[in-house]
């Protein structure tokens, strides 16, 4: 079913310019996409029917197994589902929040061109997302709403190509689930790998190389996918794209509203959760984890809001962009389950290892971590599942573990590019389908790909 932002689509007059080479392959992609990709949640059945039949074939396992492993697995994430729902909604109202909103239309009031816009969005979602992976996908959203309301003739699709594009930095930042796994301490392989500091992870120079060549670069490369000639983009009513709240135009002055729109309360319990994350931090050092990162949004969000009738107004239009987890993320943790204890996902692992060497397996691994990612697509549960076989391969081989820690996390942020169940809370925000921005991030899944692969060799 098509959005507003979606039925009012314009194109502009035809004019002279050309399409660069780029720009051209890339539409063509997008004209793919557009006919042919699926809605998210059409995607993720069909995965699980491929997985479904996959252990049958591959590891000669029953339809009732299958079915049983699905099931069993289903609700395996029903946790993570709540704390990933809990961040999106979270960090949506803390970019709705007066002082939050008013920083980022400041920003967006910067850009003046298509150009400048491209490269706005891009550079701010890949500094959110080396912070936090929610925080990346929130405000590329917000930010490419805020810039196509003052660049009026920027192709829409791009503009939120390039803030999803952004999001492929997040396993390279500090919310990176192998990294602060490995770095915690008591986890389930410190007998065999020892704890592994985030020095040896997201402060080494193998990630701090390809951080900064796809930061420095990548924004640039977005911007050239930019069609030049005006009938090619996609414009959009700058109306449409209003994201402010109501203001309150009640006037009674009873108790109950003199309560609900007292700063009081939010600030209670604001204090409450700063001296919780003092504790906290005091007690553990800077540990942080998906609990502490939502109880630092939550905090943040009850400081910034004025009175409990604008936070509930806030907490309503954000939650409007994590429906669709509700629906998918039991079906990925299915697929999860049939995938782990059908063996697939051992066999899968296995077939890369067996084709490895030392100086390969980091290579392998990145690679069968991007495919895996299309059917496990949670850093964490991914970890779970191929850290293993991983590890004891990567030991036989004398090869730095660490190494495969971030090759098997670059390699789920990497193939997020055309896997959709990431891009949904971003496009509920931003207002658009999955079939209009995945054709122009398949050029960031292919330069980060090639960009990545090589340093897996060469450090």
């Amino acid at each position: 079913m098509e959005t507003n932002v979606q039925k009012k689509f314009q194109q502009t007059q035809l004019n002279d310019q050309k399409n660069n080479p780029l720009s051209k392959i890339v539409l063509f992609f997008a004209k793919i996409a557009e006919k042919w990709l699926p809605d998210a949640f059409v995607f993720a059945v069909i995965l699980t029917v491929i997985t479904f039949l996959g252990g049958m074939i591959v590891n000669q396992k029953s339809p009732i197994e299958m079915v049983t492993y699905w099931g069993d697995g289903m609700w395996a994430l029903l946790t993570f589902t709540a704390q990933i729902i809990t961040t999106f909604v979270m960090s949506y109202a803390l970019a709705l929040t007066k002082p939050v909103s008013r920083i980022l239309e400041k920003i967006a009031s910067m850009c003046k061109s298509p150009n400048s816009a491209i490269l706005l969005v891009t550079f701010t979602s890949l500094a959110a997302s080396l912070i936090s992976w929610a925080f990346g996908l929130v405000v590329a959203g917000i930010m490419a709403k805020l810039v196509a309301r003052k660049v009026h003739d920027v192709d829409y699709r791009v503009l939120v190509a390039a803030g999803y594009s952004g999001f492929i930095l997040w396993e390279g930042g500090l919310s990176s689930s192998p990294a602060l796994f490995v770095a915690t301490k008591d986890h389930i392989f410190q007998d065999q790998i020892g704890i592994i500091p985030t020095s040896e992870t997201l402060f080494s120079a193998l990630n701090l190389t390809i951080v900064v060549i796809v930061f420095l670069t990548l924004p640039f490369i977005m911007k050239w996918i930019h069609p030049a000639k005006k009938e090619d983009r996609f414009l959009i009513d700058p109306k449409l794209l209003d994201d402010t709240l109501e203001e309150e135009d009640q006037k009674t002055n009873y108790a109950n509203d003199k309560l609900e729109k007292s700063r009081l309360i939010t600030v209670v319990g604001g204090i409450l959760g700063l001296s919780y994350l003092a504790i906290h931090f005091s007690k553990n050092g800077f540990s942080l984890d998906l609990n502490t990162v939502n109880l630092m949004f939550l905090t943040l969000v009850l400081l910034l809001f004025g009175n409990v009738r604008e936070l509930g107004k806030g907490l309503l239009k954000s939650s409007s962009s994590v429906g669709q987890f509700a629906l998918q993320y039991p079906f990925y943790a299915g697929i999860m389950g049939m995938i782990t204890a059908s063996g697939l996902a051992e066999w899968l692992s296995n077939l890369f290892i067996k084709i490895s060497t030392g100086e390969t397996l980091p290579l392998f691994m990145f690679w069968s971590a991007g495919f895996l990612n299309m059917f496990i697509p949670s850093g964490g549960g991914q970890w779970a599942v191929q850290a293993p076989i991983a590890i004891p391969a990567a030991l036989e081989m004398g090869v730095d573990p660490a190494k495969i820690v971030l090759a098997i996390a670059w390699g789920d942020a990497w193939t997020n590019m055309i896997q959709p169940f990431w891009a949904i809370p971003l496009l509920a925000i931003a207002g658009l389908r999955v079939r209009d921005i995945m054709g122009f991030t398949t050029v960031t899944l292919v330069y980060v790909g090639i960009v990545t692969s090589i340093f897996m060799l060469v450090l």
